[in-house]
């Protein structure tokens, strides 16, 4: 089954594109990346800190019986609502470095949208250590999520 989600990596690039289209207008898939309330439910994960302007922080942390499983973080440098989010992104104990995301959302129509993620990586090696995981998969699992959850919401 073909996935709902897309991830393009040019072979030789160290970046990848990441685009999604929703049947959610663009203010609520918006607020799924800006509430941290409804971030915690279709990631699963705990917002441990979310400070949605300029040069504001984010932090989430997912665990399994007491221990860490999953802990990134990282700053805003752009956060403009129903548009775009431009933010740095580190997985702690991961070895993708650093990364620079820009969020594009975009309005389709009234009830349609579409969210672009660009992320660009220190070097391709980087990048592609993180492809050879279930990456794609595991995006759009979470993107089905968001739209299961955020639907109920309209």
């Amino acid at each position: 089954m073909e996935l709902k989600t897309k991830v393009n990596a040019e072979a030789g690039k160290h970046d990848l594109v990441i685009t999604r289209e929703f049947d959610l207008p663009v203010e609520l898939l918006f607020k799924a990346h800006s509430e941290p309330e409804i971030i915690e439910q279709w990631m699963g994960t705990k917002v441990l800190k979310f400070e949605n302007k300029k040069h504001g922080g984010w932090q989430y942390e997912t665990t399994d019986n007491g221990k860490v499983v999953f802990s990134a973080n990282g700053v805003f440098h752009d956060f403009i609502e129903n548009e775009k989010i431009t933010r740095t992104f580190e997985m702690a104990n991961a070895p993708f470095g650093v990364q620079l995301e820009f969020a594009k959302f975009e309005k389709l129509t009234d009830t349609t949208s579409k969210i672009t993620i660009h992320s660009i990586f220190e070097s391709g090696a980087l990048r592609d250590e993180l492809l050879k995981m279930p990456f794609a998969q595991g995006i759009n699992y979470a993107h089905n999520r968001l739209q299961d959850i955020v639907a109920r919401l309209k």
